[in-house]
Parts: C-alpha cells; sequence; structure tokens
C-alpha cells in the first residue's frame, strides 16, 4: 500500500513515516502544499495523511483541488485546529477523516487501516480471499488457518492483491507500490517477490493472467 505524508513538522514527519512504514505502508513525503497538490495529482496512492497547517498553499486549499480534479484516494487530514467548526470545514472540503494533534500513533494507524479497507470496500480487519487470510492489523497471514511466514515485502504485495481481489493487478503498479520511482528495480523484482510466495502459499495461490498481470484465487 503507497501512503503520501504531507507534513512540515520534521519530526511529526519522520514519526509518521516509521509509523507507516513499520504497518506496511510504502511512504512518500511532501514538505509543503505546492508539493502536496502536485504529488497527489499525478500519483495513485492508497491513502494521503495531510497536515492543514503547510507552508506555500494551506492544507484546506489543497484537498479542494484535489478533490476539484477528480482525486478520489481517502485523505485522513490532520491538524492542531480543534475548534469543530473547523473539523466540519475539512470534511466539507472532501475529508475523509479527522484527527487532531497532539494524537496518538495507534489511533492514526487505525484510522489509516480502516480508510483503505473502506476505499475498496472490505469492512474487517482481516481479509479473507478464498483459503488465505490476512490480519491487517497485526500483518500476519494463515492459509487455511495454518499461519505462515512472511517478510514485510511479500506481506505488502499480498495485502495489495487482496485488497484489489476483484480485478487483475498488472506488474508495473505492484512495483509502484512496493518499490515507489525507484527505476534501479530490475523488471523482473515482481516476479521475483511471487515466486517466493508461490512456493510459501502453492503455486495456485497467486494467478496470472498473461499479458495483464497477477490476480489471488478467490475459490475455496
Amino acid at each position: 500500500m503507497r501512503a503520501l505524508v504531507v507534513e512540515d513538522d520534521p519530526r511529526i514527519a519522520a514519526d509518521l513515516d516509521r509509523a507507516l512504514t513499520a504497518a506496511g505502508f510504502r511512504v512518500e513525503m511532501a514538505a509543503d502544499g505546492e508539493a502536496a497538490w502536485f504529488l497527489g495529482g499525478t500519483e495513485t496512492y492508497d491513502l494521503i495523511v495531510l497536515d492543514l497547517g503547510l507552508p506555500k498553499l494551506d492544507g484546506l486549499a489543497v484537498l479542494k483541488r484535489w478533490r476539484a480534479e477528480g482525486v478520489e484516494v481517502p485523505v485522513l487530514v490532520l491538524t492542531a485546529r480543534g475548534a469543530w467548526t473547523e473539523r466540519v470545514e475539512g470534511i466539507d472540503a472532501g475529508a475523509d477523516d479527522y484527527l487532531p494533534k497532539p494524537f496518538r500513533m495507534e489511533e492514526l494507524l487505525a484510522r489509516a487501516r480502516a480508510l483503505v479497507r473502506r476505499s475498496v470496500g472490505r469492512g474487517g480487519s482481516v481479509l479473507v480471499v478464498g483459503r488465505l487470510s490476512l490480519d491487517m492489523n497485526r500483518m500476519t497471514a494463515a492459509q487455511a488457518g495454518v499461519p505462515v511466514v512472511l517478510t514485510p515485502l511479500e506481506f505488502r504485495l499480498l495485502a495489495y492483491l487482496a485488497l484489489h481481489r476483484d480485478r487483475t493487478v498488472p506488474p508495473t503498479e505492484l512495483r509502484e507500490h512496493l518499490y515507489g520511482d525507484d527505476d534501479s528495480r530490475e523488471a523482473n523484482a515482481v516476479e521475483a517477490v511471487v515466486t517466493r510466495l508461490r512456493r510459501k502459499l502453492g503455486a495456485e495461490t497467486i494467478l496470472t493472467r498473461r499479458g495483464f498481470g497477477y490476480h489471488l484465487d478467490q475459490t475455496a
């Protein structure tokens, strides 16, 4: 899962980066409103964490521009402003959730996971696809009830396929969500992770649609 964090406080930004990365997100950062507006409008994210008090362009203005341009990614707004009227203003501008500062990182992560699940129509914290189950809170996997040990990279790939279970995901999209814009990654980097997962889960767990990409087997 790919997340954009928009925060101009270096300490808070670093804390968010560490926490979201540990929770399975691949995080990109923006420290001002203009950079955030550009990234949110040109890149594909599963979640945006947006501070409202930004230099160059206020976070509320950024959010309004995104929504006007058709950017539908879930946005979790952070702000030091605590007045209920400002919360309403943020929601009216298109925010999906609102968290005032100071906040507990555990609460932010719970809200972030809920937004991602909601955006793809999955209600619970455990995703079940066929014989496979993924606990998005604990970042653990099981197959037919038997725990499977996965690396963070393997879990992220599997979780992305599970969240997008209703379509075939192209390799380029998977690579972007796993590695971002790291051009040094070889074209077969995703295939290597898929191969490792097939060894652990069985060859038919991740299916290939030639010329299109990968999808999970949804049969019981």
